[in-house]
């Protein structure tokens, strides 16, 4: 038996991450059982995959490959399966899914690269890999709906007087994507906030407080509340400007 000291200690956070994916396997189990052959594969992408999986902030992203897709109807029934075997896992669902094409569904283009390059295989019956989205296509992507929707709940936190107990989760997230937005603007990438921060960290684009964007990691990291940061939440709207300026000026950072 080797000395102690020499023995690699697990952390809570990996711990959280194994009994994360536990729960998606026997959850998928169930699913089986309601879909079929209709189900051809079942994943863990998002941070259970590529990293950084936190028991308080990270959300549990399944994603499904289907023959032909889900109803709503459908759709219902997963989630109140989920609940019914855990209310805590369940509550941190969150469910992606597409059909044999990828031309139906919830499955945007960054979350196929996670598919692609991160994806824990839950169950397969059959492999189906899509067209990888270019560059290009993560760029459209996230000069979209994921910029515009970030950008007015940081102007809504901005403007807040008192951060709710109901809101700290939104607000660390609020926090970090920047961070995540430049990370897969220059590489076209998904990866953890960890890989995304060191990376804003080493070539931080014109006007992005990289500092508060590390301090929200180092909040996620040891599940703490971000209330110490609220101070901070006018910030937020520069760090709006340094995204959109990054998005219209160009494609390269700073070397």
């Amino acid at each position: 038996m080797p000395p102690l000291s020499s023995v690699t200690q697990v952390g809570p956070n990996e711990l959280a991450r194994a009994a994360a994916i536990d729960f998606a396997r026997r959850l998928v189990r169930h699913w089986q059982e309601a879909l079929g052959t209709e189900l051809l594969g079942a994943y863990a992408i998002g941070s259970a995959a590529h990293g950084g999986f936190n028991l308080r902030y990270s959300d549990l992203d399944i994603a499904l490959v289907t023959a032909a897709g889900l109803s709503p109807q459908a759709l219902d029934r997963l989630r109140s399966e989920a609940f019914e075997l855990s209310v805590d896992w369940g509550s941190k669902v969150s469910v992606f899914w597409t059909n044999r094409h990828f031309s139906l569904g919830r499955f945007p283009p960054l979350d196929r690269i996670d598919y692609l390059d991160h994806a824990v295989v839950l169950m397969e019956r059959e492999c189906i890999k899509p067209p990888r989205p270019t560059l290009e296509d993560i760029r459209q992507y996230l000069r979209g709906a994921p910029f515009a929707n970030w950008a007015d709940g940081a102007r809504n936190f901005a403007a807040a007087e008192r951060l709710e107990p109901k809101d700290r989760k939104a607000y660390l997230r609020t926090l970090l994507y920047p961070g995540r937005f430049c990370y897969s603007w220059m590489t076209g990438l998904m990866a953890s906030n960890d890989d995304a921060v060191a990376f804003v960290n080493e070539r931080p684009p014109a006007r992005l407080t990289v500092g508060l964007i590390a301090r929200a990691l180092e909040c996620r990291q040891t599940a703490a509340d971000p209330d110490a940061l609220f101070s901070a939440r006018r910030t937020l709207l520069s760090q709006i400007d340094a995204c959109a300026s990054l998005f219209a000026e160009g494609y390269d950072l700073p070397r």
